[in-house]
């Protein structure tokens, strides 16, 4: 009889536990069906359409995210560099390429839970389409540091992994048929004070 018990007990407790790590995973770090990777930039372009999943509305509510609409916008992240590594907030790295088809985009980086950094000083924060320095054959380059570095620069501050945000409006990216340009730009890092 005690051994019935301690096997309903330990089923239960199987159960529940088994249910709140996976329901704790699917919320925090699982990132939804539907992705759109390209290089080191992922977006979720059903995010914010009746079509997205479950999981990605949960994480939304529990973040209190605002997703734009597919016809409005589309955001991508990059939690790595070209090598793989882990963008950090010390290190210095080159955006360098062509941006997606977009009427406008912004560039900017977060911590790990999407909140913009804040470079202080009268830095700015983020960077857009319109006010960026092009290379004569249309491409950018972005140099992404905690030193001030010349031409288009975008200020970090602090410590710790970051997440560089890049949000493309009226784009047709998240329907993409195989007829737009999905070039997005490489990320490498170029040093590390830490």
């Amino acid at each position: 009889m005690l051994r019935n018990v301690f096997l309903a007990c330990l089923a239960l407790v199987i159960a529940v536990g088994g249910g709140t790590l996976s329901a704790w995973y699917a919320v925090n770090r699982f990132d939804g069906f539907g992705a759109l990777t390209v290089g080191q930039w992922t977006g979720h372009p059903e995010a914010g359409t009746p079509l997205s999943d479950p999981y990605a509305k949960a994480r939304a509510a529990r973040e209190g995210a605002f997703p734009l609409g597919s016809a409005e916008g589309l955001a991508f992240y990059a939690y790595s560099d070209e090598q793989g590594r882990a963008l950090d907030r010390r290190c210095s790295y080159t955006i360098k390429g062509n941006s997606p088809n977009s009427r406008f985009w912004t560039l900017y980086a977060a911590d790990r839970s999407l909140i913009p950094l804040t470079p202080g000083m009268n830095r700015l924060p983020a960077l857009h389409s319109r006010q960026i320095f092009r290379q004569g054959d249309g491409q950018f380059v972005v140099l992404v540091s905690p030193k001030a570095q010349p031409g288009n620069w975008l200020a970090t501050a602090g410590a710790g992994r970051m997440v560089l945000v890049l949000t493309l409006y009226d784009t047709p990216v998240g329907s993409n048929s195989g007829l737009v340009d999905m070039t997005f730009p490489a990320i490498m890092r170029t040093g590390c004070d830490g």
